[in-house]
């Protein structure tokens, strides 16, 4: 076999000589590469590695038990004898478990046979993680632990996922690939990732709120991001967003400032114990491509607009999307009298922040400057880790209502109240959530979440006399959003009469539906056919700052997938910087469509 593999000499053998070709991607499992070969030619690396994969998931449950088994534990007796195979040897090696002290050596052989004892199964682990370029023993020890307590269902399926990853790793060491462009991503993430609030920081978890220091630290780096990476200016706006500027070329060749501009972005305001890659990522994908426009010396026809929005979780107040709001002429600003958890109001916040409220207005922008606005964000699902798919082209984003309660009832003893005769809050609020789940499952496509929920003051031998609590109502449409929310409200009403109760209920946000352009969303779905993947369109049941933009120009996104079945709003989130590698390729691309169409 020659030292370095091509698509063409793949593309060209028999099944037979394609299981040669491919030995030792899947562990001790020819059959793989022998029946992908079916699907032969292959369009690109990607396709390849999406072909391996549709035939393991079609393989059925046997098959995969036996590919899993075919796998040897981490650090255990095939290990320990020498008889790995090169490719789990070098890996094992890399990841520092030959060189275990021996407490970490015991440590592990013990979750080995729990592990083994309750799946039934070697526990597999990627442990070239990520980036490529491996996992701690720590971190394989914690994940390890962590996975020890999945459902059996749910880890199977998780070690499929960690078995594709360690064959596209050794796939691109056959085709000699380095997703370099996906490492640069990934480390700009990273890096941006130091910044977390102390409480937080000091428990090793990751929360930037909207104009906290760690927020503000955020803001200066991505600004020193966009000059390094080659932007022409960047700055940061009235409201904290940073706002990046690479100028298009004017007829004579140099840069302009006055050509029309692509706008793009996500945000970088983070949950409370977030994951690394949430809105970070939709900075700096097109991050990327600038650097790389920097670095040919070349202009487009049109500027690149790259917009880090300052907030969009809605974390510290009420009220999310202040930066897209701003961009749109949608801040309100009644907003600025909200106050946070401390009795901040924002407005006092955005002082101390050195941000002029007054400047908010000439934030907006004039839709007529603008070709239109594209955003690359993670999936925040399962469905496209499930599909064996690194891109999704959205198709619309979902129209959202959500709401602060509470109800009240009376506090009385737990021991001398009987039954019949309390009036238990909390009670009221848990009969609420199952209905609201009941509700949104008959619609099949609708959702409904209480994700705040609290006693103040509660004791544990008293009946809550006060239970607050968040409501967060999606449906793929206005009507059916409408619907859901009046069905649910009118629920509420009626559990509180029912148990003699008061309540309060405040709408804080209603968002309708964004469909996407259809010129952009198959701009998309052209650079997902260049880069030889399949195709799939999916709507999107989480907001983002695409459907602030919705209002003012013509919007479409990218999903990315996720890894740990798409997690996110979670430490787990993550990506790996080969998928990341294909966002840069598929944003490069979308911006060769428009030089083109512009030229």
């Amino acid at each position: 076999m020659p030292q370095h593999l091509t698509l063409a000499q793949l593309n060209a053998a028999t099944p037979k000589q394609a299981a040669e070709l491919l030995a030792g991607v899947y562990e001790h499992s020819p059959w793989i590469a022998r029946q992908a070969q079916q699907q032969a030619p292959f369009a690109s690396l990607a396709h390849l590695k999406y072909g391996l994969a549709r035939v393991v998931s079609a393989a059925g449950r046997d098959a995969q038990l036996a590919l899993l088994r075919a796998h040897p534990e981490l650090a255990g007796k095939a290990m320990v004898d020498n008889n790995l195979t090169a490719e789990s040897s070098q890996e094992q090696n890399s990841a520092g478990l030959t060189r275990c002290t021996p407490a970490e050596f015991d440590q592990i052989q013990q979750l080995n046979r729990d592990y083994n004892a309750r799946f039934g199964f070697p526990f597999i682990l990627a442990v070239r993680g990520p980036r490529g370029t491996g996992l701690t023993k720590k971190e394989i020890i914690a994940s390890f632990a962590r996975r020890l307590r999945e459902h059996p269902a749910n880890e199977l399926q998780e070690a499929l996922r960690n078995v594709h990853r360690i064959a596209e790793l050794r796939l691109n060491d056959k085709f000699s690939l380095q997703p370099t462009r996906g490492h640069q991503v990934w480390d700009w993430q990273q890096a941006l990732a130091v910044h977390s609030e102390p409480e937080w920081a000091a428990r090793g978890e990751l929360t930037v709120t909207y104009l906290s220091d760690a927020h503000r630290a955020c803001a200066a780096q991505i600004r020193s991001d966009m000059l390094q990476a080659g932007c022409d200016s960047a700055r940061i706006d009235a409201v904290g967003n940073v706002v990046g500027l690479y100028h298009g070329a004017h007829a004579g060749g140099g840069a302009s400032a006055d050509t029309p501009a692509l706008l793009t972005g996500s945000h970088y305001d983070t949950v409370r114990n977030a994951g690394r890659y949430d809105g970070r990522l939709g900075i700096y994908v097109p991050l990327s491509s600038v650097q790389t426009l920097r670095q040919q010396g070349r202009r487009l026809p049109f500027g690149l607009e790259i917009v880090a929005f300052a907030e969009e979780e809605g974390q510290r107040w009420a009220v999310p999307f202040f930066g897209s709001s701003a961009l749109t002429g949608r801040f309100d600003p009644a907003w600025l009298d909200q106050c946070d958890a401390a009795g901040l109001a924002l407005r006092s916040a955005m002082q101390r922040a050195g941000l002029n409220q007054a400047d908010i207005p000439g934030l907006r922008r004039q839709p007529e400057r603008y070709l239109g606005f594209v955003e690359v964000h993670i999936e925040q699902g399962p469905v496209l880790s499930a599909l064996q798919l690194p891109l999704g082209v959205v198709t619309s984003i979902n129209a959202s209502a959500r709401f602060q309660g509470e109800i009240m009832g009376t506090a009385s003893h737990a021991g001398t109240t009987p039954m019949g005769q309390r009036q238990d809050a909390a009670v009221a609020v848990a009969e609420l959530m199952l209905y609201a789940e009941r509700r949104a499952t008959s619609d099949g496509d609708s959702v409904a979440t209480v994700g705040q929920l609290q006693v103040p003051g509660g004791s544990v031998n008293v009946v809550p006399g006060r239970c607050q609590f968040s409501l967060d109502l999606r449906a793929p449409g206005n009507t059916q959003r409408d619907a859901l929310v009046r069905d649910v409200l009118t629920e509420l009403e009626r559990i509180c009469h029912a148990r003699q109760l008061q309540y309060t209920l405040q709408e804080t946000l209603r968002a309708s539906a964004a469909p996407s352009a259809p010129d952009w969303q198959k701009r998309w779905e052209a650079a997902i056919h260049a880069l030889g993947l399949p195709l799939h369109r999916m709507p999107s049941g989480a907001g983002h700052d695409a459907m602030q933009m919705h209002h003012l120009l013509a919007q479409a996104m990218l999903f990315v997938r996720g890894e740990n079945a798409g997690i996110s709003h979670n430490p787990l989130e993550s990506s790996t910087s080969c998928d990341m590698q294909l966002a840069v390729q598929a944003f490069d691309h979308l911006l060769e469509q428009l030089a083109q169409e512009h030229a």
